[in-house]
């Protein structure tokens, strides 16, 4: 199981939303790159990034900053903005290992066919959920889709890695709902990484148990709870093996 520290960027700060929202924001750093140097000094060789102006504008932002972490020589998974091929091959060319396509996956399905087909496993679906239907547009949209649905479509488009996000644990640092990941987890053949709600090093260690349960759990993404200092990096490296 990989443990990916995550960075959200906003005006090329590091910070946290509060279940997404744009008004609820904590600066955590002023230059990323160096929020990205500790964890990798803290033994991380992964980094998840979501620019957030992008995500809510339509666009890649922060692509500079972006850039600054992964020269750094950490694997980058990037998302926010990447609505379209465009904007993807700009991503990948920056540096960035894995991208996170959110909102056009909800929209196109053949949008993620035609980049699966041309990049392979880099391509990502970001599937994040209230109350089990798919939120788009930076969380400010609720679709009608079932999280579940979008992901087994993703599946037999032959997507290898879904993020999992469920909003209403998100910065909230109550523990994950672990019914809901479980639950996609059980969904299809694709990797599973985990977003939302750790708190604690306890969930770290509940998550790595549900690893042991089902193999394509690949992972977990903790942000809020290592900036808080309520859990340190190098110990949930420990814990996921």
């Amino acid at each position: 199981m990989t443990i990916y520290p995550a960075i959200d960027i906003k005006g090329g700060r590091a910070v946290r939303l509060l279940q997404g929202r744009a008004d609820q924001e904590t600066v955590y750093g002023e230059n990323p790159a160096a929020v990205a140097a500790q964890f990798k000094a803290d033994g991380s060789t992964w980094v998840h990034v979501v620019d957030l102006d992008g995500a809510f504008t339509g666009e890649p932002q922060n692509l500079a900053v972006v850039q600054s972490i992964a020269a750094l020589g950490m694997k980058v998974q990037l998302g926010g903005g990447l609505r379209t091929r465009a904007a993807v091959e700009r991503a990948l060319g920056f540096g960035v290992s894995r991208v996170v396509i959110g909102t056009r996956a909800a929209e196109s399905e053949s949008f993620v066919g035609e980049l699966v087909q041309a990049f392979g496993e880099k391509i990502a679906v970001g599937i994040d959920a209230k109350d089990g239907k798919v939120a788009v547009k930076g969380w400010v949209d609720t679709t009608g889709t079932g999280a579940l649905d979008l992901a087994r479509r993703m599946d037999a488009l032959g997507v290898r890695t879904l993020i999992y996000t469920d909003i209403g644990t998100d910065g909230m640092l109550t523990g994950p709902n672990f019914a809901a990941q479980e639950a996609m987890l059980r969904a299809g053949k694709f990797g599973v990484i985990a977003s939302g709600g750790v708190s604690r090093r306890e969930d770290v260690v509940k998550l790595a148990e549900l690893g042991q349960r089902y193999a394509n759990l690949d992972g977990v993404i903790v942000g809020k709870a290592i900036y808080e200092k309520r859990v340190e990096l190098p110990d949930l490296l420990k814990i996921a093996g």
